[in-house]
């Protein structure tokens, strides 16, 4: 029985030292002196800013005296003490490392040969770009790597597909594709493509075992629902736990609240939930409100008046009603309390028991501290003379009559009879004379109306807007009829007491709107660049500079390497196409397993450089190079693939393959020689003088830095 004890114990490893090569050596490249410069290095001012958010929620799970209270406000400023640089950068240089031998597996599990597996670990080594990018607090490389995790572990789940079939290294695999998919989209949207990609690669190879008559009906259905189980339902599933943590553990309000709505702003710690909890839901006739725009563009802000009226004449020479303004304006502020008012009777305040607003009803809306009703008529806006002008009625007994009966639409409601509720209900004000609605235009009014930003009634309307719609934030039952005691009464807390949650699912949809959707400063950036730009390396970010040397950091990449990969995407491009030709000629150039390898590197390959570089020429936001080195990494890997095939199958003869051989040596040595040559720039830890600096400049666009004495 216990004879097994009596035989030794043995344990076979299989050790791929090439592997165990490429990681040190990527580990050296990427860690040294890793914690230089002790400064904040361009887009790190944001990066850090929100591990700061982070650190003060879970600050005691923090072992190294790290607070998150450094202000990470200026490019450039030096690192307190207590700030640990080395730990904070250490993941991004991690996942920069592991790239390496990564890009090794990634040609070996495609079934090419040891010199070009090594060859793309190499270029992914002495790129100057991807070294300098994971170097610091800064999430390309590590996107990089899930996306590279991904399409290894899709190869390896491929591959074990033809031997053992429902294996655990088969099913480990194929998990991981869809761990590393969801890690990949939860780092950055970006990460979307390398996940299209791989779902449409395991698409096809769906679609032929569909068609294999060797497996039967039930053992393709759970070959399918493996598939659908692994890469579609696991990272639904880990994207939502993702920010169902990020969720609970930002619980409090913050300086980027105001983007959203005022349902998600009431549900953080502090901030407008510490204003708005205890309001009354229902909103009543009598009720004192603030109303924000949901829209939220160009700033947020919420509906406002003052005593202030529209001059006689704009500058264009049309003339105004000459009533009180209406704007919307982006600060909490004493006017922008309303009241909401039955037309059929004339009290302010709420009676007992209150009677709640409906979908549908027509109100009136009076101006808290003027007693003025709002109102729209058939006169142009100031800034947008197709629509009607907003204001509060003044009674200048001319023949202009107050129009100021304003129908309440619900656009969330569930059914026809819902009470107008605070925060959650999202409404329309439909002007009951004119039918026009009233709409946030996002224009800033002139002087004359303090710059704040333009309200209309909106006729020609083609269909819902944001900019129409909005909510109640502040709320409270008036309780005062006399102008001086509810001027007191605006101005105080609410005291009612009842509270309201958000769920998860509601937060975490609206969240993610919100950044698909927001766009920053459209002001153009000193380093933003274009597309066109990326491919040719017309351009390159100054990172960072030394305060007192001439040191600094550039995102520049390694100019061989591009131009030979952007060549490489052309050879293979123009390959395939003959090749398609050709074998709809029946000629067959390639045997059956080298196109089969041809046609899915190129898809991996090729088509990884296509999904993550194309879809920015349909983007309207700031893009700087770095956004490229996710499109550069494939297409490094498809260089070494085009290499090889030249070699194997375009080189006839034994003397122009060696020919050929030594012309790749010498091409790697130039790419080895511009790495050197930049390498001040990339690790920033050598002051050259101005005319080194110059000599570096090989292209006019770059901006090298040169000090002035």
């Amino acid at each position: 029985m216990l004879g097994f004890l009596q035989r030794p114990v043995v344990v076979t490893a299989d050790i791929n030292l090439n592997i165990v090569a490429l990681t040190a050596v990527g580990l050296l490249s990427r860690l040294w002196r890793l914690a230089y410069p002790r400064a904040v290095v361009f887009d790190e001012v944001y990066y850090g800013q929100y591990i700061s958010f982070y650190m003060k929620r879970i600050f005691f799970l923090d072992g190294r005296g790290f607070d998150g209270n450094f202000l990470w406000n200026r490019i450039g400023a030096e690192y307190s003490s207590n700030v640990p640089v080395w730990s904070l950068r250490l993941l991004p240089a991690l996942a920069g490392a592991l790239s390496v031998p990564m890009a090794y597996q990634i040609l070996w599990e495609l079934r090419f040969s040891h010199c070009a597996a090594m060859g793309a670990a190499l270029l992914m080594l002495i790129e100057n770009a991807l070294i300098t990018q994971s170097r610091l607090m800064l999430l390309e490389s590590v996107l990089i790597f899930f996306n590279l995790l991904a399409v290894l572990s899709y190869l390896k789940f491929s591959n074990s597909q033809k031997h053992r079939p429902f294996s655990p290294s088969w099913w480990f695999w194929l998990a991981l594709t869809g761990v590393a998919c969801s890690c990949a989209v939860g780092i950055k949207y970006m990460g979307v493509f390398t996940y299209l990609l791989v779902l449409g690669v395991a698409g096809v190879h769906a679609w032929h075992l569909i068609g294999d008559q060797t497996l039967s009906n039930v053992c393709v259905l759970c070959h399918l629902l493996a598939r659908a189980v692994a890469l579609l339902v696991i990272p639904v599933i880990m994207y939502l736990l993702f920010f169902y943590v990020h969720l609970v553990l930002l619980c409090r309000s913050g300086p980027h609240d105001q983007i959203m709505s005022s349902a998600f702003q009431a549900s953080l710690e502090g901030g407008l939930a510490r204003i708005t909890q205890g309001q009354p839901l229902e909103v009543a006739y009598g009720s004192q409100v603030t109303l924000r725009n949901v829209f939220g563009k160009p700033v947020p802000c919420w509906l406002h008046s003052h005593q202030n009226t529209y001059p006689m004449i704009y500058e264009n020479g049309r003339g105004s009603s000459h009533q009180q303004q209406v704007t919307c304006y982006p600060f909490k502020d004493v006017n922008n309390w309303w009241i909401v008012k039955d037309p059929g009777r004339h009290q302010l305040v709420v009676n007992d028991p209150p009677r709640p607003v409906r979908h549908g009803d027509v109100v009136q809306l009076v101006h808290g501290m003027t007693t003025r009703f709002l109102n729209t008529h058939d006169v142009a806006a100031p800034l947008s003379p197709h629509s009607q002008e907003v204001s509060c009625y003044i009674d200048y007994n001319i023949s202009m009559p107050a129009q100021n009966l304003w129908r309440l639409e619900i656009v969330n409601r569930e059914s026809s009879t819902d009470v107008w509720k605070t925060i959650l209900s999202e409404v329309r004000f439909v002007h009951v004379n004119t039918s026009a609605i009233l709409k946030l235009s996002g224009a800033h009014l002139p002087d004359w109306g303090f710059r704040q930003l333009e309200v209309v009634g909106e006729k020609l309307s083609p269909g819902y807007h944001e900019s129409m719609v909005w909510n109640v934030e502040e709320h409270r039952y008036g309780k005062s009829q006399e102008q001086k005691e509810r001027e007191v009464e605006l101005h105080s807390p609410t005291q009612m007491d009842l509270s309201r949650n958000l769920s998860f699912m509601a937060r975490f949809s609206e969240l993610q709107w919100r950044m698909l959707t927001v766009r920053s400063d459209d002001s153009e950036h000193k380093y933003s660049s274009t597309p066109l730009d990326w491919v040719t390396l017309d351009t390159n970010i100054a990172y960072w500079l030394h305060p007192t040397t001439s040191a600094q950091i550039h995102l520049l990449g390694n100019i061989v390497i591009w131009a030979s990969a952007s060549l490489a995407t052309v050879v293979y491009t123009l390959l395939l196409f003959w090749y398609l030709l050709r074998r709809r000629r029946n000629i067959c150039d390639l045997p059956e397993d080298s196109w089969l390898r041809w046609v899915l590197a190129g898809a991996l390959c090729a088509g990884g450089w296509a999904v993550n570089y194309l879809p920015f020429f349909m983007m309207e936001k700031t893009l700087f190079l770095y956004h490229y080195l996710p499109a550069l990494t494939f297409q490094i890997l498809l260089l070494p693939v085009v290499l090889q095939h030249v070699s194997d199958h375009l080189c006839r003869s034994q003397l122009q393959r060696s020919l050929f051989s030594a012309l790749v040596v010498a091409w790697y040595s130039c790419a080895c020689h511009v790495f050197n040559t930049l390498c001040p720039l990339t690790y920033g830890d050598k002051s050259l003088s101005p005319s080194e600096l110059r000599a570096l400049r090989w292209k006019d666009s770059w901006d090298i830095l040169i000090r002035k004495h």
